[in-house]
């Protein structure tokens, strides 16, 4: 039996244009077709943890598929995954309830059906906090899964197991929930995804997923499972974990620097911070990840040294102030960085291609010259 959560605020932190498109659906497809409908998926946890959200699924029952399809018709909403019964209206994924099996490699290897009824067509999301419903009629959450208590819990626990294993893809996802939200993730779901095999997925989709651990806001979570269900050692060749000693060093490095993260460096954090801990070096990973162009400048760059010191911050902010350097979470860093005045601007030395000219400078004599003077102005730092 499922259990109900009776919820009249659910809207309350939804946007207000959203909140009418989700009446304008709903209503529709009740009047017009008796349809009942339902929130489903991470808008309902979100909800639940007191997260805002602005991307909503609505799942459709007691419809068939051609009324379903005048109503979207009707709506101006556009098939993208009609295979999948999927519409998007504006901030909304409409969609009629499913079963999926896999019957091919790949993440487009599937077979659909419908579903009609609710727990069935729940069965197939991947955790119990991710497989609550939100019956918009009668405001209330449903829950089939012990998804709520697994929400109070902090607990991940795969729904099904047949189901969670046709999809690779969710190992990456529970640890991605894992940083993202401080989950633990049940015993028997980690050994479900200790023994899936990784190699059916393409870059994109891998580097999507790790993209939301690396912005996670418990990135020392994120660590533990990416070798805990065995991510690390399947897809960058090496089944090398960490020492004990490195992992507790590297936890506690990245909880202690997370407060200080710049936010628009937040996804660059965490292989900055491991990669002298992580026996795959940073540009293998990212290759394997098929990271954009972005991650190896910020990441593969000037490495924090054992000894802090104010030259070594003038040298890294020559181009730019400390603020685009990912090495910013360091205390040390930071303190030279104010102090220099080069938080947000680039070092000033002082000297300038224009005097040089003006001296009979040129060419390669010029170039030279310009460092060598700017150098000499840095490691006079040292001695202030």
């Amino acid at each position: 039996m499922p259990i109900f959560l009776h919820s009249p605020d659910f809207f309350s932190l939804t946007e207000f244009s959203t909140y009418q498109d989700i009446l304008r659906v709903t209503q529709y497809l009740k009047q017009m077709y008796g349809a009942k409908c339902y929130v489903v998926g991470g808008a309902v946890r979100d909800y639940l943890l007191g997260e805002v959200c602005k991307d909503y699924d609505i799942e459709c029952f007691g419809i068939g598929v051609e009324d379903f399809e005048k109503a979207m018709t009707h709506l101006g909403a556009q098939g993208v995954g009609k295979s999948f019964f999927v519409y998007k209206y504006r901030h909304l994924d409409i969609s009629l309830p499913r079963r999926e099996q896999k019957i091919a490699k790949g993440h487009k290897g599937f077979s659909v059906e419908l579903a009609y009824e609710e727990k069935e067509a729940s069965r197939r999301r991947d955790f119990t906090v991710n497989a609550l419903m939100y019956d918009i009629e009668n405001a209330r959450v449903v829950d089939y899964w012990r998804g709520l208590e697994d929400l109070k819990s902090k607990v991940l626990r795969v729904v099904d197991e047949h189901a969670f294993a046709d999809d690779s893809l969710r190992v990456l996802r529970a640890m991605g929930f894992s940083a993202r939200f401080g989950f633990k993730i049940e015993k028997k779901s980690c050994e479900l995804c200790w023994g899936m095999a990784l190699d059916d997925l393409p870059k994109e989709r891998l580097f999507g997923e790790f993209e939301k651990m690396f912005n996670g806001r418990y990135l020392h979570y994120g660590l533990y499972y990416l070798f805990a269900l065995g991510i690390y050692q399947k897809l960058f060749g090496n089944t090398q974990a960490l020492k004990k000693k490195d992992f507790m060093t590297l936890s506690k490095q990245l909880q202690r620097s997370q407060p200080f993260f710049v936010e628009k460096l937040r996804p660059y954090y965490f292989l900055f911070i491991s990669r002298d801990y992580l026996s795959a070096d940073s540009v293998t990973i990212l290759n394997q990840l098929g990271a954009p162009k972005r991650y190896y400048r910020n990441i593969v760059t000037t490495p924090l040294p054992k000894k802090i010191t104010a030259p070594f911050v003038a040298r890294v902010s020559l181009k730019a102030g400390i603020a685009e350097y990912v090495g910013n979470y360091d205390t040390r860093v930071r303190e030279l960085a104010h102090k220099l005045d080069v938080w947000d601007k680039p070092f000033e030395s002082g000297v300038h291609a224009s005097e040089l000219l003006a001296q009979g400078y040129e060419g390669e004599a010029l170039g030279c010259e310009l460092h060598r003077r700017i150098e000499e102005k840095i490691n006079a730092l040292q001695e202030k």
